[in-house]
């Protein structure tokens, strides 16, 4: 459904895009990840036939994009970086106006309306909409036409944990029903649950490729031991909060309540870094798929809060602040 085939793209003097050979089947979810730059703008534009190759080929659905941008639109749904909505029109218009320009039935708008959970939001106008529920407007709008093929550009930017749940859930229903995702991204974070394949990107070349499922089958140990009355208990990373040293003990947090562990936070953070974790802390280390905000008290002062039912509060010190914010481009 997606092909790239000893695809270039020169500007000026440069070769800005030099990607040999990519390809995803109907149902394949993948991701290409780098930083924002000349050779991704350059890459969605080739996508969308705005700009033609100067070497090799790019096909969607078996179409050249630069030579079948009308019969395009109907193969491939696209979710920019922005949403670009219409602020002034209801949730529902915006979505009405788009189902008439493809030729919908008016029951489509409404299936929409539900499956992106934006159906009590329908009257209201799409300016007033929170970041996570507009975000969610965009996918909706990008899926309208049953597409075969999206193409998703920082799908879950602005999202609250909420929509950015509900949207990996309803990309898994759709791979499922055969739609081709491909995700462009400046990081992975949410996404080794979601793709079968992540190709990493730097100016303008794929360096490496990878199946997240096979990375973790050997990023050993999958399990962190914690130490009970009778017994050790063997944790998954992914249901642990947070774990914390107080005094010559460490504790491993979870949903359950705390558990001691015999290794330090030192050692827990070298096992668990590639699993999403982060020093936030001289005596805490976090789980970032778990944070859902950062909040600035005073300018040296910064406290995660979590996910959890407690809403959780985990202290992030200064320097924890600065390297956070690189790392997640906020």
């Amino acid at each position: 459904m997606i092909a790239l085939n000893h695809l270039q793209k020169v500007v000026g003097q440069d070769t800005v895009l030099d990607i040999a050979a990519l390809t995803l089947g109907a149902g394949e979810i993948a991701a290409i990840i780098g930083p924002t730059g000349r050779d991704k703008t350059i890459l969605i534009d080739l996508f969308t036939g705005r700009a033609r190759p100067t070497a090799g080929s790019i096909r969607v659905a078996g179409l050249d994009p630069a030579h079948d941008r009308a019969a395009l639109s109907r193969q491939m749904g696209i979710l920019f970086a922005e949403n670009s909505l219409y602020d002034r029109l209801t949730v529902k218009a915006n979505l009405e106006f788009h189902r008439r320009l493809h030729g919908l039935p008016p029951a489509r708008a409404h299936e929409v309306l539900s499956q992106v959970g934006l159906t009590d939001h329908a009257a209201i106008p799409a300016g007033k909409l929170p970041d996570g529920l507009a975000r969610r407007l965009a996918f909706g709008r990008a899926l309208l036409h049953y597409p075969p093929v999206l193409l998703l550009i920082e799908p879950f930017a602005r999202c609250d944990t909420a929509s950015a749940d509900l949207l990996a859930r309803l990309l898994r229903e759709l791979a499922a029903w055969g739609t081709t995702v491909l995700i462009l991204a400046t990081e992975p974070t949410g996404l080794a649950d979601l793709c079968q394949m992540i190709y990493e990107m730097e100016q303008g070349r794929i360096v490496r490729s990878y199946n997240p499922q096979d990375e973790r089958q050997g990023d050993l140990p999958f399990k962190i031991p914690a130490r009970l009355e009778a017994k050790v208990a063997l944790l998954n990373p992914s249901d642990i909060l947070y774990a914390s040293a107080e005094g010559d003990r460490t504790y491993l947090h979870t949903a359950e309540g705390q558990v001691p562990t015999h290794l330090n936070l030192a050692e827990l953070e070298e096992r668990l870094a590639r699993s999403g974790f982060f020093r936030a802390h001289r005596a805490y280390l976090v789980n970032l798929q778990r944070v859902k905000a950062v909040i600035p008290y005073t300018r040296d002062s910064f406290t995660l809060v979590l996910d959890d039912p407690a809403s959780t509060e985990i202290p992030l010190s200064k320097t924890s602040a600065r390297e956070l914010r690189e790392l997640l481009g906020y």
